[in-house]
């Protein structure tokens, strides 16, 4: 018998693995569908109906998705720039949310949305996957003395080549469209997991050179960027749709190097070097998909009346709305909304 039921709103092509992950979990199950195409939102709640589970409903009514007492938490999974107006909905409702990174695609959204979470007591969180994955988990273990030692530098990229096309939301500065949102939140999120000493406390950045290349619909298709924290560490990161990227993540340390194979935000294993010894190595397959871990955290922090994960903690999302909101005006993208 499953014991939690979710809600999704935005039936798209990232919502097929959240729908995974909850069909294949034990304990829970999707049971409603809202998408703004009833025939759409129909076929993606037959497509996971699950044998032995509640078949899912659908619909285009999102206030009768958040009314239905039956649904314990909402996961938001439409484009960047409706994801502030879904969420207040449902935070109204009493409705507990995971939503689709990037939490919302503007820092005063952000503030907005995070404030009505803690006035209303209920439970928002940033749906950051890698943050949750078992190799992440384990290779904490590698840090400080005897593995990788102080973290001096971080450098990632995130890129591949898209056909530039106006009409798709990545290329759509009204669906907040850019590599920076789609893409270089993840370097930039595990740039701060590898710096910060708990969730949501990693040292403030001193100083950043970004630097980008925008579209013709004004939205970037590239950005570089390098930035100076507090305590001297340096990252250093590319999120591009023009170009392929090698797509890996590196973290050295003083005494070490961690190798992150790609895609590093999904990533199954991972290499630590150090002078003079033997790699060691870690491989943490999905039991799912990846995604079934922030599901998983998210349905328990629920469940346990938390209002933040302590995890992926509101703080840790509203610096990472900040630092994207200020880069993406630094290389000249403005939303329409902004």
């Amino acid at each position: 018998m499953t014991v939690f039921a979710w809600g999704l709103v935005g039936p798209g092509r990232i919502a097929h693995k959240f729908a995974e992950a909850v069909q294949r979990t034990p304990g829970m199950h999707l049971a409603r569908v809202q998408g703004r195409d009833a025939g759409r939102a129909e076929a993606f709640a037959r497509r996971w109906a699950v044998d032995g589970r509640p078949a899912p409903q659908s619909g285009i009514d999102l206030a009768a998705l958040l009314a239905d007492p039956a649904i314990d938490a909402v996961y938001i999974a439409t484009p960047h720039a409706q994801h502030a107006e879904a969420i207040e909905a449902a935070l109204h409702a009493g409705k507990p949310v995971l939503c689709e990174k990037p939490l919302v695609a503007t820092a005063v959204q952000a503030e907005r949305v995070v404030a009505l979470a803690r006035k209303r007591g209920v439970f928002l969180m940033e749906a950051l996957w890698s943050r949750f994955l078992p190799l992440y988990a384990a290779m904490r273990g590698w840090f400080g003395e005897g593995g990788l030692g102080a973290v001096c530098a971080v450098q990632a990229s995130f890129a591949y080549p898209t056909r530039f096309d106006p009409a798709d939301r990545q290329w759509d500065p009204t669906a907040a469209g850019g590599a920076l949102l789609d893409l270089g939140i993840y370097p930039l999120a595990l740039t701060r997991w590898a710096l910060e000493p708990a969730p949501g406390a990693c040292p403030a950045v001193t100083r950043s050179v970004v630097t980008g290349t925008l579209a013709p619909s004004g939205v970037d298709q590239r950005v570089h960027a390098t930035l100076w924290f507090e305590g001297g560490a340096v990252a250093q990161f590319v999120s591009a749709l023009d170009h392929m990227g090698d797509n890996s993540l590196r973290i050295l340390g003083e005494q070490g190097a961690i190798t992150v194979d790609q895609p590093f935000w999904g990533a199954t294993r991972a290499r630590l070097s150090r002078l003079g010894q033997p790699d060691a190595e870690l491989v943490c397959p999905f039991e799912v998909n990846g995604f079934e871990y922030q599901v998983r955290e998210a349905a328990r922090c629920v469940q346990a009346g938390l209002r933040e994960c302590p995890g992926m903690p509101l703080a840790e999302s509203l610096a990472l709305a900040h630092w994207l909101d200020d880069a993406r005006r630094a290389v000249g993208v403005r939303y329409p909304f902004d």
